[in-house]
């Protein structure tokens, strides 16, 4: 696709403001330069001696004490060398494997199973099994049911006993709007819509596949994004991976920050683009790449790169971070570059009415080329979007993969994404939308000033409603869940790979849905638990992760 089918650069016009911002250490180096057009860069947050923020940014990334990091790397050392010793008992018939494995038969074959790339799976993972892929049996709402099950083999399979654990707290659900629910009389467009439409559509928007529901929700989605257009896709996940490379090709540049989303990455990796990575907010790392990009050019060739894309995301789902939009907008204006903004968890859910990073920080939907969120949190349905101009809009919606050969949005979800909209936008005739992202915000304040109070340490911005806390150790993540889920709340924990070897943790995502009663009853439990585990490691100072101007810059070519 020809660089023009993106929205043309417009002119520096960002929302200039006066406040402090913290953490400057991550800020751009001082300088000036004539190359290319470049006038000057970015000193302490600012451009041209202005604030780039509206108020102060402030996230924190509390470093543990050195001994949970060693007592961390002992206790996964411990467990490798059990699984070998274990690993050892198999292989002699000691101990029964439950692991697939090649039939004797076909040992002459190229392996389908790769022993030790299962290693982890089968010793240590199977371990902790049980905290994850938990059966829910009712809408996932600020509390839910859960099956129960057992297991006799050490989580190697489960047996359902037929009870069922009522009313378990949910803090694990990305329902941040409490948008999944099943309020009778708040459900009866989308009733009428199975009634009118029924449920699939059998076809792609290309085809048979284009219905008048997603006409509209792609002018409303416009609307409350204040863009020209926009085009809806049935699954968030393959919004990005089938959307990138239709933006850029051989010959481009992706500039990825390095906690991007798996979806992110995939379709960075399909696009053929150069993709390098920068380091997580850094903001003097990202210019350092961009300064190299422009004037070296392509590798061997030095060539000019036909594009330059900066891939983020608005809040990050594993750190709870926000992305430094305003400072980032500014580079890429500075350096030409177009900019990719994945709003899958901050869409609804920061902004004073809900409509993301962007009103987040006050800037112009316009200086960001590419607007990309889902409806499967805040709006408690399925599927994505990818808004901006309607050049842009144009040519994915003919050079799209999803566009072209998906199967399209089914029309009750249309519909109930259709209604959450309106209700955000106040189009139903009430607040109750305004009021959920008033709650959210107030919901998140608090658990996260009651979480550092009790002495945890939690990474992330003040504002994210995603609130990871630092659990470290291997043995002390599953227990932390499964005590929680014995007092009724039900948490994600997160480990390794997924995360830093050392930076294990369980995940907290707050809804407005939740009571004041609710997130004192989880307060409360992770009190005593944090009491109990010992993983209480907050020194009550906040420490910044420091800025790293000389990284090992990463790149993959495809």
């Amino acid at each position: 696709m020809p660089a023009s089918s993106f929205s043309p650069m417009a002119s520096p016009k960002l929302t200039y403001c006066k406040g402090n911002h913290t953490a400057p250490q991550n800020h751009l180096k001082n300088g000036l330069s004539k190359r290319n057009g470049i006038s000057k860069s970015l000193q302490n947050g600012t451009a041209n001696g202005t604030s780039l923020y509206k108020k102060p940014f402030i996230e924190s990334f509390e470093e543990a004490p050195m001994y949970v990091a060693v007592m961390t790397y002992i206790g996964y050392g411990l467990v490798t060398l059990f699984g070998y010793l274990r690993d050892f008992m198999r292989a002699w018939g000691l101990e029964k494997c439950h692991m697939a494995a090649e039939r004797e038969e076909q040992k002459d074959f190229v392996p389908l199973y790769q022993d030790f790339e299962n290693f982890y799976t089968r010793n240590l993972y199977m371990r902790v099994r049980d905290n994850w892929n938990r059966p829910i049996c009712s809408v996932p709402g600020p509390q839910f049911d859960l099956m129960e099950r057992l297991t006799d083999d050490y989580n190697w399979t489960y047996r359902y006993t037929g009870k069922v654990i009522k009313d378990v707290i949910n803090m694990g659900s990305y329902n941040y709007l409490g948008f999944a629910e099943n309020d009778k009389d708040f459900l009866v467009p989308v009733m009428d819509m199975i009634q009118s439409h029924g449920v699939g559509v059998g076809n792609s928007r290309q085809e048979m596949g284009n219905l008048d529901k997603h006409l509209e929700l792609e002018n409303l989605v416009a609307e409350f994004l204040d863009v020209e257009a926009a085009l809806v896709f049935s699954m968030g996940f393959a919004t990005n991976s089938t959307n990138i490379p239709a933006l850029v090709g051989k010959g481009c540049l992706i500039l990825s920050d390095e906690l991007n989303h798996t979806s992110l990455i995939l379709g960075s990796r399909l696009s053929g683009a150069t993709v390098r990575i920068f380091k997580h907010n850094n903001m003097q790392n990202l210019e350092k790449l961009l300064k190299d990009a422009v004037v070296n050019g392509q590798p061997r060739t030095h060539r000019a790169w036909k594009k330059i894309l900066i891939v983020i995301e608005g809040i990050y789902s594993m750190e709870g971070s926000i992305a430094r939009l305003p400072e980032i907008i500014a580079l890429k204006k500075k350096y030409k570059a177009y900019l990719y903004l994945d709003e899958a968890h901050s869409i609804g859910a920061v902004g004073a009415t809900g409509r993301g990073v962007v009103e987040y920080f006050g800037v112009n939907p316009s200086d960001v080329d590419v607007l990309m969120g889902t409806f499967t949190k805040c709006f408690g349905a399925v599927g994505g979007y990818i808004a901006g101009t309607q050049e842009l809009v144009d040519s994915l919606r003919a050079h799209s993969h999803s566009a072209v050969y998906a199967t399209s949005m089914s029309p009750p979800v249309a519909e109930h994404i259709i209604r959450v909209m309106k209700c955000i936008m106040g189009y139903d005739g009430t607040l109750v939308g305004f009021q959920r992202v008033q709650q959210l915000a107030q919901n998140t304040k608090y658990f996260r000033r009651r979480v550092q109070e009790l002495g945890f340490i939690t990474y992330g911005n003040e504002d994210s409603p995603v609130v990871p806390v630092l659990l470290y150790m291997p043995g002390k993540v599953g227990a932390f869940a499964r005590h929680m889920l014995k007092r009724k709340i039900g948490v994600v924990v997160v480990g390794f790979p997924a995360t830093p070897i050392t930076e294990a943790r369980a995940r907290f995502c707050i809804s407005a849905a939740h009571t004041k009663e609710m997130l004192d009853a989880v307060l409360t439990a992770m009190d005593e638990l944090g009491d109990f585990l010992r993983v209480k490691y907050s020194r009550q100072g906040e420490s910044h992760r420091p800025p790293e101007s000389e990284e090992t810059n990463m790149e993959l070519d495809a």
